[in-house]
């Protein structure tokens, strides 16, 4: 591994076990350089600095333009959501956009059943696509870059993963889209968000399901950390909602601590990335990961457990409710 990445896992500290329901959520902190500034997705179309739309009048699914306005970079989170224009999307990967630049970004659709114009503008849905998709995502987005050196996902694996876990959530959606998913689950969502709220300090969001862990994200500004928390809880959360409760097993840190030597023992291998770094991808016989490495600091690190189904999209309703022992 990477010594840079391998140096922030070392630096992981751990703050104290929350518990609601089924879900264990475990604060990171680090000492991780946090020099480097940029805004979130958030930040920049709140304070519109920030132009996302489709690539063409006609569109193209796996791509969005982007036009960053702002003197400094943007972070776009892998999974995170943008609504409207033609069809509802997430990101492949994480981009730190360049300062001033003009980028087309590879995405997933989360809306199958839309192909027109709801706005000319994307806008941020609040919502990040749930754990359990963005590791399929991450798997196929990897193989995509080892075969083609792009970032593309098996968008017909999004969409099954997508319906699955709509019928799961018994949502109806005329769309197929994630984000109502979201929408009809919003109370239930705000338990989870009201038990684990932003700790001071926190760059990062630990997490387990029945005592197993599900995975992890690192960012490098706090900051924006705080902006993007509740957007991962969120994610995690999710498929803590659609798992049947089981205690048997009790959260700890020292299963944090092993999932985290796993992480650090993955292959690994580098990309160049849309925007400014380098993107790196680890997979392990139980792991898989990401990490965008710009200026030799890690911007966004993140690593979930995973099965060889899981990879591939085929999760069963049987394989959905099982997480891995560490």
């Amino acid at each position: 591994m990477d010594p840079i990445i391998g140096e922030s896992l070392s630096k992981l500290e751990f703050g104290e076990v929350h518990i609601f329901n089924n879900m264990a959520v475990i604060p990171l902190f680090t000492s991780m350089d946090d020099s480097r500034k940029y805004l979130t997705l958030k930040e920049a179309l709140e304070r519109r600095l920030l132009l996302v739309t489709e690539i063409s009048q006609s569109g193209s699914v796996p791509e969005l333009k982007v036009v960053n306005k702002a003197d400094i970079p943007v972070l776009l989170l892998d999974g995170e959501e943008l609504a409207g224009a033609k069809q509802n999307r997430v990101l492949n990967t994480t981009i730190l956009l360049k300062e001033n630049s003009e980028t087309v970004i590879p995405v997933s659709c989360t809306e199958q059943g839309r192909w027109s114009y709801s706005s000319t503008e994307f806008f941020d849905s609040g919502n990040m696509m749930n754990l359990k998709l963005r590791s399929m995502k991450a798997s196929s987005v990897k193989r995509s870059l080892e075969t083609s050196c792009s970032y593309r996902a098996d968008q017909a694996a999004v969409w099954d993963g997508i319906e699955r876990v709509a019928r799961m959530a018994n949502v109806r959606s005329a769309t197929g889209a994630m984000r109502d998913v979201y929408e009809s689950k919003e109370s239930d969502l705000k338990k989870y968000l009201d038990t684990f709220q932003y700790v001071p300090r926190q760059k990062g969001i630990f997490v387990l399901v029945n005592g197993a862990v599900t995975g992890f994200d690192v960012i490098s500004l706090a900051s924006a950390y705080e902006i993007i928390h509740p957007k991962l809880v969120k994610s995690y959360a999710m498929d803590a909602l659609l798992t049947k409760s089981n205690r048997d097993d009790e959260p700890s840190i020292d299963k944090a601590r092993s999932f985290i030597d796993e992480a650090a023992r993955c292959e690994e291998k580098k990309f160049k990335s849309v925007g400014h770094g380098w993107d790196y991808r680890f997979e392990g016989e139980r792991v898989v990961g990401s990490s965008l490495v710009h200026e030799e600091r890690v911007i966004h690190l993140a690593f979930f457990s995973t099965r060889q189904e899981e990879r591939t999209g085929k999760i069963s309703s049987a394989s959905a409710r099982r997480r891995f022992r560490f």
